[in-house]
């Protein structure tokens, strides 16, 4: 039996426009498609630069790198799974990416613990049918982490009920592509 070759998605725009990480055949591994990617950056071209952004489930960094090939300050990219981590950490290396800080551990132990208002925009597209993006927004709502006006940025699955951000929070943008559904969010 052959053995299944990881595939690559590529970064849209910015400084690393073009360049193809790799994506490997790991469970619950599915990188946002290209044209979400494009939506959501389009949604973000206002906020983007000098931001500092969190990719939470990172798997093959791609929202990080895109946000972080487009002029953010800062991106930390938290991942759990050991292979994700070693194929991120080489692309990092081949990429040069200074600004851009690679996390290994549990995302929602990662966003519980963040500092108080340190983050400007928080990636949340993890695994789907296991209800970690409304863990995450739970934590998120629990703690201080993102500032006034601070966006958050939801992938699910587009059958899946749309997790529900809270008070103190706002859908902004909504859209749904293909088999899945990308929200906005925005703290007020």
């Amino acid at each position: 039996m052959r053995k299944k070759q990881p595939g690559t998605v590529r970064i849209i725009a910015g400084k690393w426009r073009g360049t193809r990480l790799p994506v490997r055949d790991l469970p619950g591994l599915r990188p946002s498609g290209d044209r979400s990617r494009e939506t959501l950056f389009n949604w973000l071209q206002m906020h983007i630069r000098g931001s500092h952004c969190v990719d939470l489930f990172a798997g093959s960094g791609v929202l990080g790198l895109e946000a972080a090939s487009r002029g953010a300050e800062n991106v930390v990219l938290v991942e759990k799974s050991k292979p994700a981590v070693d194929d991120i950490r080489e692309s990092l290396a081949r990429l040069k990416a200074d600004k851009v800080e690679l996390i290994q551990a549990d995302a929602l132990s990662w966003l519980a613990n963040c500092g108080p208002q340190t983050l400007d925009i928080v990636f949340i597209d993890p695994p789907f049918g296991m209800g970690l993006e409304a863990r995450a927004l739970e934590v998120l709502a629990a703690g201080n982490c993102m500032r006034d006006g601070g966006l958050v940025y939801v992938e699910t699955a587009r059958d899946a009920p749309p997790p529900t951000p809270g008070s103190g929070w706002d859908v902004i943008k909504e859209s749904v592509m293909g088999e899945v559904r990308i929200r906005l969010l925005q703290k007020v």
